[in-house]
């Protein structure tokens, strides 16, 4: 619905929000390479922690662990393609790690939306937004994981893709977003030098970039925006599906994909249903920058595991998609349980440590 002094706006005034809007999404942005930066400091100790063991169970922990500390899913399985393809990796290790992968990839958007504490209707919006994408995760996992014990469906899967594409070459692509930012990003974070100072300032950054992007987009422009996100961009579930899919490949990182929608969830101007298949669309996004790791390699067994990954989430969609009121319902729950007291918040904060921060500070710190 169109308001009735949208026609009164000046257009320069409509232009200089919507330059705005880009400055404060920059900001985000630089704010969330330069805490991947951070989270990347240990990427050493996660590619000798990856070989740690030949147990289903544990290589699925280390994946969830790996992926948390250097929060991104797409380097974890491109790590894990390059170390499968070098022989240092065992394959049947390697499927439970991408399981677990696709879990730990999800601390981004959390942290995020934890930028609205305090502003309730806001941040149970933004944190149900974030969360949904654990749940589609976590039941995806608690599904598919014992499937693939007894079963090895997705290692059969994807050794016959693998046999199907046997001959092709390396293939090389651009991170359009890497060309922007980290001409800004990377001298800051050589700047800051200490990791913790880098996370500190992306924190900092990250909230006071959403908290500007949601006052602007509250004003004039909000409508124009809902309009063009609802009739083009998230006009229905297969383009919801398919935008989260193609942004994701393009950046590279499911984690920024699904991180940027939470400012715009928290405004209200997307709903729970139009998120769901866009994080689904993310979650395949992020498997092209594994597979051309493994064309790279060149190696079968390599490019197996880029299948594996691959197929994990198709068959995780085909399987949750016509069951999608369950993560939706699960999300919006916790989100509505922890937004309703402090009390709540600080419960969660304590279980949420306890499930990341504790494994990683363990690890880290044992190694």
């Amino acid at each position: 619905m169109v308001k009735p002094n949208d026609q009164a706006v000046p257009g320069y005034v409509f232009f200089v929000e919507i330059l705005k809007i880009f400055f404060f999404l920059y900001c985000f942005l630089v704010s969330i390479d330069l805490m991947g930066m951070a989270f990347k400091s240990h990427k050493e100790f996660a590619e000798t922690f990856m070989v740690a063991t030949s147990n289903p169970f544990v290589s699925l922990v280390i994946g969830i662990v790996v992926t948390s500390i250097i929060q991104s899913s797409s380097t974890t399985t491109s790590m894990i393609v390059v170390m499968v393809g070098a022989g240092t990796l065992p394959l049947a290790n390697a499927i439970p790690m991408i399981m677990g992968a696709n879990i730990g990839t999800t601390v981004t958007n959390t942290i995020v939306s934890f930028g609205y504490a305090g502003r309730k209707i806001e941040f149970e919006r933004s944190f149900s937004a974030a969360i949904v994408h654990d749940m589609f995760n976590i039941y995806a996992t608690l599904i598919i994981f014992p499937l693939e014990l007894y079963t090895g469906v997705i290692l059969k899967v994807a050794i016959f893709l693998q046999e199907l594409l046997v001959g092709m070459g390396g293939l090389k692509f651009v991170n359009p977003l890497k060309l922007i930012i980290r001409p800004v990003s990377e001298p800051l974070a050589g700047l800051l030098g200490n990791h913790y100072i880098m996370l500190a300032v992306a924190l900092a950054g990250l909230f006071f970039a959403m908290s500007r992007i949601t006052s602007v987009m509250r004003g004039i422009v909000m409508d124009k925006v809902e309009r063009i996100l609802n009739k083009y961009l998230f006009k229905n579930a297969f383009m919801s599906l398919l935008f989260g899919m193609v942004l994701t490949a393009t950046v590279q990182s499911s984690s920024i994909a699904t991180s940027l929608i939470i400012p715009i969830v928290g405004a209200g101007m997307l709903t729970m249903e139009q998120v769901f298949p866009y994080t689904l669309g993310a979650n395949i996004g992020t498997t092209i920058t594994a597979m051309l790791a493994a064309l790279t390699v060149g190696v079968e067994a390599a490019v197996t595991v880029a299948f594996a990954h691959l197929f994990f989430n198709v068959l995780g969609i085909s399987l949750l998609y016509p069951l999608k009121a369950i993560p939706i319902w699960t999300a919006n729950t916790i989100a509505g349980f922890v937004s309703k007291s402090k009390k709540n918040f600080l419960i969660f904060a304590i279980i949420y440590i306890l499930l990341h921060i504790v494994p990683i500070a363990f690890a880290v710190f044992t190694n």
